[in-house]
């Protein structure tokens, strides 16, 4: 799934070694406490291992994209990572490209930039200010239509 992969040379600079690099982004993760119970994160060649319990697709979704879009993370594998309900339900996942805004993408996957608010509540975990979102980041799109 195209979500687990992202550009390691993106992203929020959290650690300066891989060593660190799990305790730091399990700390990020539980900081925003998205739901997600006995958290436990390593990270091995730019991939970041996940494990434990979220709360709903919701809180899985939003760790993976939490840890994914983190200078020097790759790929993100959450096998142990368990949740209830179905993997994605009616969530798109995009790849911000240059020029975008939240305006532009709630314009393009839901039809209505006025909508752009809903794509920042569904991130609010993953961006921390809506004005500051950078080209290769992904983002969850609830109800989105892909765009080709």
């Amino acid at each position: 799934m195209g979500l687990l992969d992202f550009a390691a040379d993106i992203g929020h600079k959290l650690f300066g070694s891989e060593e660190e690099g799990g305790e730091k982004i399990k700390e990020h993760i539980e900081e925003s406490n998205p739901g997600v119970d006995n958290l436990q994160v390593e990270v091995k060649d730019g991939v970041a291992h996940i494990k434990g319990e979220a709360k709903d697709q919701s809180a899985f979704q939003k760790a993976v994209l939490m840890a994914g879009n983190i200078f020097g993370v790759s790929e993100v594998h959450a096998a142990e990572l368990s949740a209830p309900g179905d993997e994605d339900g009616d969530v798109i996942y995009y790849e911000v490209k240059k020029g975008d805004s939240l305006w532009k993408i709630a314009a393009n996957t839901l039809g209505n930039g006025a909508r752009h608010p809903e794509i920042f509540e569904a991130n609010k975990e993953v961006i921390r200010d809506p004005d500051l979102i950078f080209p290769g980041q992904k983002l969850r799109v609830p109800g989105g239509q892909a765009v080709g």
